[in-house]
């Protein structure tokens, strides 16, 4: 899963290492977009400066705890880990792995299923659980759906465990299995409860398409009527499947993004405030001062501060 030879980002000016950028790859199936592994084979293979440092995966990474507790962050979220904890780590999202109360990794049993985003097949409910970036980070799974869970994965780890013992012709079949498990284990997830109003299937295509869409423009298009445009529907009807989805208006979750965004590059780069703010589409610092606060309830500043 992580590569030992991890690009550090390093700005200027600052000293050490903000966040460390993690590459997919898997050591003993190279060629294969999915690895299992135990979080005692995870803690092993990690680098210190990756163990104590906030990094940044460009793969998807599920964590289903069994034994042990400890604390999670992912992007500026605390997260509590105990068996029945199910940890969904998405490309892009900034964490630190589960640690004790004393700042180390972690003494957890669990099971690790990581995987590229191109590896799980077309399966519209699993598309939903691996594209909404923000569906939930976590679960605490109820008895029933930990037990479901956990027959799930391990399934997906018996699999993955004969790999290296099939032949070219079962191996290609074992794959396409894996793919196909891998679905359904996203399926199961796509069912879970969801706290709050979070619903994304209540939102349908409209919902989904503007969720596409959000994720590559954030930083050039800030208003809602240019996202209903720009999809072919009016914002009467992208509001609306925005708050049947998720409660919140399309605008509302437009910012949402825009300062989670900002939230990292403040905290995880050395940038200038005003830098964070054009890297964003802001042209004049005091706009995106206005902004940050508003929406974080801190100046861009103070946030950075209390975060280091």
């Amino acid at each position: 899963m992580v590569s030992r030879n991890c690009d550090h980002w390093w700005m200027a000016g600052m000293g050490s290492p903000d966040v460390v950028d993690v590459s997919y790859y898997n050591p003993d199936q190279p060629r294969l977009g999915l690895e299992v592994l135990s979080f005692a084979t995870l803690r092993e293979r990690l680098l210190p400066s990756v163990a104590g440092a906030p990094s940044r995966p460009d793969f998807h990474q599920l964590t289903l705890v069994t034994r042990g507790e400890g604390t999670a962050l992912i992007d500026f979220v605390d997260y509590p880990c105990a068996p029945g904890t199910l940890l969904h780590l998405r490309p892009g999202q900034v964490q630190r792995f589960p640690a004790d109360p004393q700042g180390g990794i972690a003494d957890l049993d669990a099971t690790l299923v990581v995987f590229t985003p191109a590896f799980p097949p077309p399966v519209p409910a699993s598309s939903a659980v691996i594209d909404e970036g923000l569906s939930p980070a976590a679960f605490s799974l109820s008895a029933v759906d930990y037990r479901a869970m956990s027959v799930a994965v391990a399934e997906i780890a018996a699999e993955y465990a004969t790999l290296a013992e099939r032949d070219a012709s079962q191996a290609e079949l074992t794959v396409e299995l894996l793919r196909q498990l891998l679905a359904a284990l996203l399926v199961r997830m796509a069912r879970l409860p969801h706290s709050g109003e979070w619903n994304p299937a209540a939102g349908g295509e409209v919902f989904r398409v503007f969720r596409g869409e959000l994720e590559r423009a954030f930083t050039t298009r800030r208003r809602a009527a240019e996202y209903a445009a720009h999809l072919g529907y009016s914002p009467r009807t992208l509001t609306r499947a925005c708050l049947a989805a998720t409660g919140r208006t399309a605008k509302d979750l437009i910012d949402d993004r825009v300062a989670l965004e900002a939230k990292r590059l403040l905290v995880h780069t050395g940038l200038p405030v005003a830098s964070v703010g054009r890297m964003l589409g802001f042209t004049e610092p005091t706009n995106f001062g206005k902004f940050f606060e508003r929406t974080v309830g801190a100046t861009p500043g103070a946030f950075r501060a209390t975060q280091r």
